[in-house]
């Protein structure tokens, strides 16, 4: 395989978002939306543009509205005409052109990130394979970061930012992590971007309990191990962590000013 095209993207659906409050007490925090779409249909545009079709969400908290989302999706961007006597309901408009293949894979109503990507592991069929956080947006350049993958040859490669706050600092020697600390209070150049890609022997000998998370229980273990490359990106990246970062991107959206928006409608 030489390029994103016919992989797989694992995306984590499955956070309380309780720093959202006010927006995820009634839906999880990938279905809150941007510019009138869900945050995470802006993700997975970003990796149709690189020609990701196939996706694997990670459900958990309130993952119904997004069961609801995507078994409805053609009711959500077309014009509709119901017949009320039969309840057919047929589309009316061009509306919106997607071939995106999605598993809705139950992952657990209070799992940790770890135990959820372990869990979607059955649903990946390729050996290696994308994942990210479904509450982040970049301009992140899938092509590159695949080919420093291979180059590199580790069994798991995460994206560096640059922060506009702390969220997991890496510690950097040459092209491998040297170590992962989660949220710490020392300052640093480089974050967690999210943005990885994985093989499938990068989750060896790890279990699915309920309370392994990602970063500490298994990024943390790959670094020390020497096992976890770096792909440094230098360019756009914001979460959604908050309801001010929701509001700047929208703003962003509505001013014309997404850096994130690398595809053509």
């Amino acid at each position: 395989m030489t390029g994103p095209a016919g992989m797989e993207a694992v995306i984590l659906c499955g956070g309380l978002g309780t720093r959202l409050r006010e927006e995820t007490e009634f839906k999880p925090k990938p279905m809150v939306e941007i510019g009138g779409r869900p945050i995470l249909w802006h993700i997975m545009k970003h990796y149709r543009r690189f020609g990701v079709r196939d996706f694997v969400l990670c459900l958990g908290y309130r993952g119904n509205a997004i069961r609801d989302y995507f078994l409805s999706y053609t009711n959500h961007v077309h014009d509709c005409r119901v017949d009320l006597a039969t309840g057919a309901v047929t589309p009316v408009s061009n509306g919106e052109d997607i071939d995106w293949r999605v598993t809705l894979a139950e992952t657990g109503p209070t799992t940790q990130t770890g135990a959820r990507l372990i869990r979607a592991l059955r649903h990946v069929r390729g050996d290696r394979f994308f994942a990210t956080y479904g509450d982040g947006v970049s301009d992140v350049d899938l092509d590159s970061l695949l080919d420093h993958h291979t180059a590199i040859g580790k069994p798991a490669t995460v994206t560096a930012v640059h922060p506009s706050s702390r969220f997991g600092e890496l510690s950097i020697e040459g092209e491998v992590v040297h170590s992962f600390a989660e949220k710490p209070q020392v300052t640093g150049d480089w974050i967690n971007g999210g943005f990885f890609v994985f093989e499938k022997r990068a989750f060896d000998g790890f279990a699915a309990d309920n309370g392994l998370t990602l970063e500490d229980g298994i990024l943390d273990v790959l670094a020390r191990r020497k096992a976890l490359a770096v792909h440094r990106h230098g360019g756009f990246w914001q979460c959604m962590d908050t309801q001010r970062e929701m509001t700047l991107l929208n703003e962003m959206w509505a001013d014309g000013r997404a850096r994130w928006k690398t595809w053509t409608d």
